[in-house]
């Protein structure tokens, strides 16, 4: 009886210990377990490369438009994402930063070939600057600068409509080369096959589009806004999960809500909304993307000056697509 009252107190503080171990165990975990963005401390020697870049890379002797961004990831890893001057945005899984220089690696995407390329810089007083070595061994200088917010408060008012296609003739437009294959028969605007791309020759800030067009089996087109976005004209299949890079997308980053596409050789409409970095996208009288905000320039962009005003541009590049009517209405 007596090995029963003294083991019965032992066993009740082993039990307690036990549980008290627990807790502390539990305690520590969920400690470990909260994560709060908000309370994030960036790293001293990533403070100002923290962000997005407006890169202008230097390539044979032409300036083209790239961009960048670095985003912290938990405590002290760096990641980010990249567009080069054509294609769309890739992941960037990691980026070292040490004594200043930062770089990393990406797979080719339509470049093709093996390897990697390897992108290097460091900040400077003004921005940043460094190198693009692609995987087949060029090597091309780039600068770059903090891209702007964009940010727009109050009412906006809108403007009288412009229309930019008068129905007649290319009045209003320029080609980006000489392939133009571009002409206007029975009141269309036509482009035959790949060639030119077509810009507007007025150029536009905050605005509202609206385009009619009409593309024909396994066509690839787009309609650049400010020349910098792409939002997708592709024959892309009804029944396709959507994707930034199928019909209605902003290209690379923005998925619409649905395949609203009503198909090859159908008169589709977009209505676009563009203030700042928000757009609001409208296919075939359904909201597919509501304003949503673009991160940054999309692969075939004009130049990579977000803060400035741009054309409207159609992709031509690529295959025919054909349009009735392109308006914009532009905010006051």
């Amino acid at each position: 009886m007596k090995r029963y009252v003294i083991c019965g107190p032992l066993f009740c503080l082993f039990t307690a210990g036990l549980i008290s171990c627990n807790n502390g165990t539990t305690m520590q975990k969920q400690e470990e377990e909260i994560h709060n963005a908000a309370t994030q401390v960036v790293p001293e020697e990533a403070e100002g490369l923290i962000g997005r870049w407006d890169l202008t890379v230097n390539k044979e002797g032409k300036e083209v438009p790239s961009w960048l961004e670095v985003k912290l990831s938990g405590f002290d890893v760096l990641v980010g994402a990249f567009v080069a001057d054509a294609g769309s945005s890739r992941p960037v899984s990691h980026i070292t930063l040490q004594d200043g220089v930062f770089s990393f690696q990406i797979p080719p995407q339509w470049e093709g070939g093996s390897g990697f390329f390897t992108i290097e810089g460091q900040l400077t007083d003004n921005g940043i600057k460094g190198t693009i070595t692609t995987n087949k061994g060029n090597t091309f200088d780039f600068t770059g600068v903090k891209a702007p917010y964009l940010v727009r408060t109050g009412d906006v008012q809108w403007g009288d409509p412009i229309e930019l296609f008068n129905g007649t003739d290319l009045t209003g437009w320029k080609t980006s080369g000489e392939n133009s294959q571009w002409v206007v028969e029975n009141g269309l605007l036509i482009n035959k096959g790949t060639g030119a791309n077509l810009i507007s020759e007025q150029q536009f800030e905050d605005f509202k589009l609206i385009a009619e067009f009409r593309y024909t089996e396994g066509a690839n087109s787009g309609i650049y806004l400010r020349g910098r976005y792409e939002v997708q004209i592709e024959d892309s299949p009804k029944d396709r999960h959507p994707g930034s890079l199928y019909f209605g997308g902003v290209y690379g980053f923005l998925s619409p809500s649905e395949m609203a596409t009503l198909g090859p050789n159908e008169w589709n409409k977009y209505e676009i909304t563009l203030r700042g970095r928000m757009v609001t996208i409208v296919a075939n009288g359904k909201t597919i993307i509501s304003n949503q905000e673009i991160p940054g320039i999309t692969g075939g962009a004009l130049d990579s000056h977000e803060g400035e005003p741009g054309p409207i541009y159609i992709q031509g590049d690529h295959t025919g697509v054909t349009f009735r009517k392109i308006t914009v209405i532009p905010a006051k």
